[in-house]
């Protein structure tokens, strides 16, 4: 804030040191002036000092020095010296109350700011502190009243403060009743995207997400901001476009955008926490350890009351949805992993650090479930659901399914039975009677039939009414368990409201039972069924009934009855087995091997012989190994030789006397060439 022009001092009556700084205070003020105007605040809190050196209580001084500390995000040291001057009696609510705001102690900034309602600029830091306490309705009637002040971009704030507080439909009406345009400024057309984004209109945001990033850069380059700056500013767009890609179901798109952010490494580290938590929440149970390593880089453990908290000061920028959304991924992820002592410690503090919501009491859940105690489960969740009457949908739906699938049927149908506004529905309705029926409780199943029966006949749209359906198969389970005047009263009239052949068909067969008379009337209004005229029924009663045919045409009747006159077909006669010459059926002997055809091989018996290895067995120096190798060698080359002569001796021997057996003639000659050799 630009100071007050000083007044120069009067001159004292007798000249003294103590009246000659007076000048130098004035040109103090103009260099402190110089600097608030250039943004220059570490400069301007130094000047701030030296004038308050020379005039300690100077008014100005203390609140220039106050502001310049706010912006330079020296918040302790604003404060600090707001308590050094209380003596003053200087003013200070409104600075403490933003001080205090910006440390996220967001009751005790209410405080300094009671009694001053009527102040714009006090009122308008009422509506954001109650925005960051997720207080949305307080802080839109707030919102509200401020519109006749004329405060500039106070629509950027309203359309933000709807959104939050579930009310996107009224920002379109709201913003015709102020004449404001969606692209007015590019932070306008970012929350009127978000607003769209509410409704499910994802096109129409894409494009006014497109919108407002070319109206940023177009606006942040008029202010010579430098690219990296621009960047920054724009970066929320950024990543609400990735969303949107999500949402579109262009989940390749998405991942890589998120992807492409992260690695930007962006300086608002509120975007950058988003996207890693979009993307992990993309990724789901595919590479846990990688969305782990990611969601610990934004959540440390801290010491004291507050055991976790998120890193680099995202408790003060992001929305208090925002960082539940990342806790419970974060838990999500420890309970995919398999890591229960971890998500053991983090869901016991998370009921404290979100009291209102409902998801910490469903991970809790979640994680009695994974460690097997389905019984704990249900009964938080019944607790929760007691305390919160308002909250309880969901959650009795979660404890319907835990004790389902743990096998506590009745416990299931009684969580289903306390959500009166989906009695009714034909999935409900059958869960309900589904899960009575495997209790044993059928009384209870026919009851919960009887209710949907009378409010879908008590309904006043008659459009899409499930009477038909419903009245249809509690004949069916009337029926089935043996209530057959109950079923038969049903399809009766079934039949007269809405003409059914199912019904009547179900008449029929229940009427048979006790009333043959009335099932014969109902009979006759079913149609004929074509190509049955020719059939001669008393000739089908006759029949022994259908015979199933291989490979053969379905045939619509049966065949006539053949007469015994008939000649029946002649029987093969069978033929006595021909066995093999001496063998003896009534005492065969053993049983052939079946593996007799088969090469040895392969059979079963077979064992290879093991090659002897003895020789290659060999010890001693390397020296001697070579020389009793060489020796050895020699001697089996030697042996070989003697074998080989004296086989070749005996086998020329036995061949000549083999010749001399055959032909005495030709005996001497071989014999004589032999010796010769």
């Amino acid at each position: 804030m630009a100071p007050k022009a000083k007044e120069k001092p009067k001159p004292s009556p007798s000249p003294s040191p103590a009246s000659q700084p007076a000048i130098g205070i004035e040109d103090l003020f103009t260099t402190l002036n110089r600097h608030i105007q250039r943004s220059e605040h570490e400069q301007a809190v130094k000047v701030a000092d030296q004038v308050l050196s020379i005039a300690p209580n100077d008014e100005d001084a203390i609140r220039c020095k106050i502001v310049a500390l706010i912006k330079n995000d020296s918040i302790d040291e604003a404060l600090s010296t707001m308590e050094s001057s209380r003596k003053l009696q200087i003013d200070f609510s409104f600075f403490k109350a933003y001080c205090l705001y910006r440390q996220n102690k967001l009751n005790e900034a209410l405080e300094p700011l009671k009694g001053q309602e009527g102040n714009s600029a006090v009122m308008l830091l009422q509506s954001q502190i109650l925005f960051r306490m997720g207080k949305m309705d307080a802080s839109l009637d707030i919102y509200q009243k401020l519109q006749k002040s004329k405060i500039e971009s106070l629509e950027i704030n309203l359309v933000a403060g709807l959104v939050s507080a579930g009310r996107a439909s009224d920002v379109q009406g709201m913003m015709e009743a102020l004449r404001v345009k969606a692209t007015s400024s590019f932070e306008l057309a970012y929350n009127t995207a978000c607003s769209l984004i509410e409704r499910n209109k994802y096109s129409d945001a894409e494009q006014l997400l497109l919108s407002a990033r070319r109206i940023g850069q177009e606006a942040l380059m008029e202010e010579n901001l430098a690219d990296d700056d621009i960047e920054t500013e724009l970066a929320p767009i950024t990543v609400q476009l990735a969303h949107v890609q999500q949402l579109l179901g262009h989940k390749q798109e998405a991942i890589e955008a998120f992807i492409d952010i992260i690695k930007r490494n962006l300086a608002d580290e509120s975007s950058l926490a988003v996207a890693t938590n979009n993307l992990v929440s993309l990724k789901g149970p595919k590479d846990v350890s990688d969305s782990l390593r990611k969601l610990d880089r934004l959540i440390e453990k801290g010491s004291g009351p507050q055991t976790f908290q998120l890193a680099r000061g995202l408790d003060l920028k992001l929305s208090p949805k925002q960082k539940e959304a990342i806790y419970s991924n974060r838990m999500l992820l420890l309970l995919h992993s398999n890591k229960l002592d971890q998500a053991r410690e983090l869901v016991a503090v998370l009921p404290d650090m979100f009291p209102d919501s409902v998801t910490p009491t469903l991970l809790q859940a979640a994680v009695f479930v994974r460690e097997n105690k389905a019984g704990r489960a249900e009964e938080i969740l019944g607790q929760f659901a007691d305390k919160f009457p308002n909250k309880s949908k969901v959650v009795f739906l979660a404890r319907a399914q835990v004790a389902a699938s743990a096998g506590h049927p009745q416990v299931a149908a009684e969580s289903l039975s306390r959500i009166p506004e989906i009695q009714h529905l034909p999935a409900t309705v059958a869960t309900l009677v589904a899960l009575k029926e495997r209790a044993g409780d059928i009384d209870g199943a026919v009851s919960v039939f009887d209710s949907a029966i009378k409010w879908w006949s008590n309904a006043m749209s008659s459009e899409d009414s499930k009477l038909h359906v419903i009245m249809q198969e509690a004949a069916a389970f009337k029926l089935k368990h043996g209530r057959k005047e109950e079923a038969a009263k049903l399809y009766e009239e079934l039949v007269k409201s809405h003409g059914s052949v199912e019904a009547l068909v179900g008449l029929i067969k229940t009427a048979a039972h006790s009333d043959v008379d009335k099932a014969e009337a109902y009979e006759k209004k079913l149609k004929p069924l074509p190509g049955l005229k020719s059939v001669d029924v008393d000739g089908l009663e006759k029949t022994s009934g259908a015979k199933h045919v291989e490979n053969g045409a379905h045939v619509g009747a049966a065949e006539p009855f053949e007469s015994k006159s008939k000649e029946k077909a002649k029987k093969k006669r069978k033929r006595k087995p021909r066995y093999p010459k001496g063998f003896d059926p009534a005492n065969p002997g053993p049983p052939p091997d079946p593996e007799r055809w088969l090469p040895k091989r392969e059979r079963s018996t077979f064992r290879p012989k093991r090659k002897d290895k003895r020789t290659a067995q060999v010890r001693g120096s390397q020296g001697a190994v070579a020389k009793e190798a060489t020796n050895a060698n020699a001697k089996s080359n030697q042996a070989n030789a003697k074998a080989s002569s004296s086989n070749q001796a005996t086998n020329t021997k036995a061949m000549s006397q083999n010749a001399a057996a055959e032909h005495p003639k030709a005996s001497s000659k071989s014999s004589r060439k032999k010796s010769r050799n």
